[in-house]
Order: C-alpha cells, then structure tokens, then sequence
C-alpha cells in the first residue's frame, strides 16, 4: 500500500492557482510560503495536500487527472458551483439532469478541469 503524499498541480503562474484552490478547499498556504520568490506552493490542512509548482509549458490537452469535489454538509452542488465561479472557475461542461444526478465540469484558473459533483447528503 502506498499513501499519496500531495497531489500536484504544474502551473505557469502558481501563486494564482493555489490562492484559488485555498479559497476553493478552505486549506491554508504552508506557513513559510513567500508569495514573492517561491515558485512551489503547498496547501496543507485536509487528508490530501496540494501542491503547486512552475513548469515553463502551458497546459494543451485535457488533464490525464483531475479532481471530482462536492459541498460540505450542509451545502449542495448548485451553490458549489456559484460559489467557485465567483472564485474565478468557469463552467467547461454541464451534465446535471433534471433528476439531480450528473455533475458539472469546470476548469480553475488555469484551465485545469475538475468536477462537482453531488455529495451524498444531497441524494438522501
């Protein structure tokens, strides 16, 4: 068994697409990240950390991984997706039916796809 020690994003402009994630997932920025020089940026405080490093090619193709989120409880998948829109993601793909099942494809900042889906106190 192996554990997964991050899950990393390669950005042209890092700071920017982890203050998204921050805003996004409520995980804070390592305590010695200096926006100014660092061209690494680790988000830490949920069971998986993020990391964010500079990489000099832009993003061409659709992402071989991505990341599939839902609401905290509480919170449904249609507030989700304002609210990361008013973050700065846009909508890629819609695919919710009218039952309520689906999900809805968006892409953060740099155009790195990742889902919202129902979480599963939406479906009880």
């Amino acid at each position: 068994m192996i554990d997964i020690h991050f899950v990393t994003f390669d950005c042209i402009r890092p700071y920017e697409v982890a203050t998204f994630w921050s805003e996004a997932t409520g995980l804070k920025f390592h305590p010695e990240t200096d926006k100014d020089d660092d061209d690494e940026f680790l988000l830490q405080g949920g069971t998986t950390d993020l990391l964010f490093v500079t990489v000099p090619e832009g993003k061409t193709v659709k992402n071989r991984i991505h990341l599939d989120v839902t609401a905290a409880p509480g919170g449904t998948r249609e507030e989700e997706v304002e609210r990361l829109l008013g973050l700065g993601a846009t909508i890629f793909s819609d695919l919710r039916n009218p039952d309520g099942s689906g999900w809805v494809t968006m892409l953060d900042p740099e155009g790195n796809e990742f889902c919202v889906c129902r979480a599963e106190h939406e479906k009880a």
